[in-house]
């Protein structure tokens, strides 16, 4: 790895660690200095510059929802009356648990948020009574998620 114009350059071994890594980040270390051919103390070497560069950014169990019976996944356009509501409205929907993302964007809608609810009537329900009722918001857009049908990081 090297830092050329502010921006991480990886060199291959690198990007093999990251791909066996995403695939699994609880990939036996050895088991990935095997495949790339050196030593274990290398790939923990390899891996603490990468943390340290940020390129990394930790490593986390994915908890599947439906599992839990969160079923419906919406995507919500929020309309704020005016711009200097942001703050405000964003500090409120931190605090509504169903919000997974918030995202502030260009063009129509002042905030774009992706909730999970467990089923349409949950949804409906956080609508009317949690982002609607948040000071600033004018109007929500709201689009169903029928099926997720690609999910992925960035290719190394």
């Amino acid at each position: 790895m090297k830092v050329v114009n502010q921006q991480i350059e990886i060199d291959g071994i690198d990007k093999i660690i990251l791909r066996q890594l995403m695939e699994d980040a609880r990939k036996p270390i050895l088991e990935i200095a095997r495949k790339v051919g050196i030593s274990g103390a290398a790939i923990h070497q390899r891996l603490r510059k990468l943390e340290k560069s940020g390129l990394i950014a930790g490593s986390r169990v994915i908890i599947d929802p439906k599992v839990l019976g969160y079923s419906t996944m919406a995507f919500i356009g929020i309309y704020l009356d005016r711009a200097m509501s942001n703050p405000k409205a964003v500090k409120q929907l931190q605090d509504i648990p169903e919000v997974i993302e918030c995202h502030y964007t260009t063009g129509n809608w002042s905030i774009f948020i992706k909730i999970l609810c467990q089923n349409n009537e949950h949804l409906m329900h956080l609508l009317n009574k949690k982002i609607q009722a948040i000071e600033g918001v004018s109007r929500t857009e709201t689009f169903i998620s029928l099926n997720q049908q690609i999910e992925r990081q960035i290719q190394v």
